[in-house]
């Protein structure tokens, strides 16, 4: 038998350089398909959350998820007090009501209602909610029943979404959430300085990656609360304007109208497109219970109910651990699209033409 022969170096050289162009190719690949599979457990999450919405409106009268809290009405709360048992309690403005209801739910299922601030100050006892809506980001938490019974609710962050999967991991650590650092960059970032005031801060592992839109908890018309030019986190309106007891047999075009949107393309861009830059295609849940990504170019581009003759955009202005710029700044416009749409729950975001659309919107020259 003859001796066996050895791999020569150059031989060999080929090789590892094939292994290195074969892993090459396959890894961005592999990283597709990896944040594909997310994807789809992300739209999974939305799809949930749709089903506990339908099965909370089976059981109370057909109602969408809403704080309903109300002025003058009395209820009862956790830690009034720093008391452990409920209290009843009043409150003078609708507004004031649906936060202090937040407050209430989060206490209720987190336990934090004495103060005990193991981690800092602010750790302990969820705070009392102020000058901010909970209906944004903690709509989830009214049909928490319906859901896992986890919390943090992990239905509520897409997998996608590093930001909150990390302050979910360890909610009494405040230490990377927005504006916990110090201040921000004001010509980039929202520097308003009522973030920390209104106890936000505190709530940030208990939020969700899905928005819920206005209209399924504002009043379609105004009087009713109304975005505000300079900012998309803020929002304009008398405190006593009623919120909530908004039903599905009010949504005119169900497969048609968003119900919830992902804040940001995470799929076609790992640092995050808001959902107001045309080429954002975010996960969307239509009220008719589907989950599909949609370009926002192909949404009809919305209003505002505070000033229906005009045609409104906004600029993306983000928050100090939010995703900045798709493109140009904080000077920029955008179209709010589902976000804000015309007629609200008798309006149409995608299949149709925008609803009692006026002459002076439909012959803007920015008008799509």
């Amino acid at each position: 038998m003859g001796r066996r022969r050895a791999f020569t170096l150059i031989e060999l050289l080929v090789v590892i350089a094939i292994i290195a162009l074969l892993i090459g190719i396959l890894l961005p690949a592999l990283g597709k398909a990896r944040a594909s599979a997310r994807n789809v457990l992300s739209q999974a999450n939305m799809r949930s959350l749709g089903q506990a919405s339908n099965n909370y409106a089976s059981d109370h009268s057909d109602y969408i998820p809403a704080y309903s809290w109300r002025k003058d009405r009395p209820e009862r709360m956790l830690g009034v007090g720093g008391s452990s048992d409920e209290q009843v309690i009043t409150f003078a403005t609708n507004l004031q009501a649906v936060q202090q209801q937040n407050t209430h739910i989060l206490r209720r299922l987190t336990g934090r209602i004495n103060n005990n601030d193991v981690n800092g100050p602010g750790t302990g006892k969820i705070l009392g909610f102020s000058t901010r809506l909970p209906q944004r980001r903690f709509t989830h938490l009214v049909i928490f029943d319906y859901l896992t019974a986890s919390m943090p609710e992990p239905i509520a962050a897409s997998p996608l979404d590093r930001n909150l999967i990390r302050w979910q991991s360890d909610p009494l650590d405040l230490s990377d959430v927005p504006y916990r650092n110090g201040n921000p960059d004001p010509s980039v970032y929202d520097d308003d300085p009522q973030w920390e005031k209104a106890n936000t801060w505190q709530r940030w592992a208990y939020a969700a990656t899905y928005q819920t839109v206005p209209a399924a908890w504002n009043q379609d018309r105004y009087p009713s609360w109304t975005p505000v030019k300079d900012t998309p986190h803020l929002m304009s309106g008398d405190s006593t304007i009623p919120t909530g007891y908004r039903k599905y047999t009010q949504v005119a075009f169900p497969a048609g109208k968003v119900y919830m949107f992902e804040e940001f393309d995470r799929f076609s861009d790992s640092d995050g497109i808001a959902w107001m830059y045309p080429e954002a295609k975010c996960n969307l849940l239509f009220f008719d219970g589907s989950v599909r990504g949609e370009l926002s170019a192909n949404s009809n581009p919305g209003w505002t109910p505070g000033g229906e003759d005009t045609l409104w955009k906004q600029p993306w202005v983000p928050l100090d651990t939010f995703p900045t710029f798709y493109k140009g700044d904080r000077n920029d416009e955008w179209f709010q699209y589902y976000r804000w749409t015309r007629e609200g729950l008798q309006g149409i975001d995608y299949g149709g033409s925008e609803i009692n659309l006026p002459d002076s919107v439909r012959d803007h020259p920015d008008y799509p």
